[in-house]
Formats: structure tokens, sequence, C-alpha cells
């Protein structure tokens, strides 16, 4: 769907966001994306960093259920 984002394309975007937010508002609302953007890829890598993928990565054993262990109850009907 998206081939390419060409600089017309851009310069296209700029000019719309400029008459819709004004001169003033756009330097502003632009510095407000980027630090969104930071805290967002921050977050991403926080969070892949302390998550671990999976039990056996974290232990270095696989987990078995209990056998002996009673089933959950069951759900009640909607």
């Amino acid at each position: 769907m998206f081939e390419g984002i060409t600089p017309v394309h851009l310069i296209i975007v700029l000019v719309i966001a400029l008459l819709i937010l004004g001169p003033g508002k756009l330097p502003e609302t632009g510095a407000a994306l980027g630090k969104a953007f930071r805290e967002f890829r921050h977050g991403l890598t926080d969070a892949s960093q302390t998550t671990p993928t999976s039990t056996v990565a974290s232990t270095g054993t696989t987990t078995q259920p209990d056998p002996t262990a009673s089933p959950p109850p069951p759900s009640e009907p909607l």
C-alpha cells in the first residue's frame, strides 16, 4: 500500500499541517509528537529487556502442570 514516501508527499503533508494548525502551533505539535515517539520507543526497549521471552529462557527448564491440581471451576453462562 505504502510503496515509499517521496519528498513531494512530505511537503504536501507539511503544508496541510501548516494550514490546519497554523504557524504558532506547528512547532509545539511537532515537539510533542517527537516526545511521544521517543517515550514509546523507550517503553518498548524497557519492556523487551525486563520481560523474559519464555519460561525456558529465564529458568533453563520447562514447567509441567501439576497433575494433582484440581481443574478451575466452570464459568457461569452469560
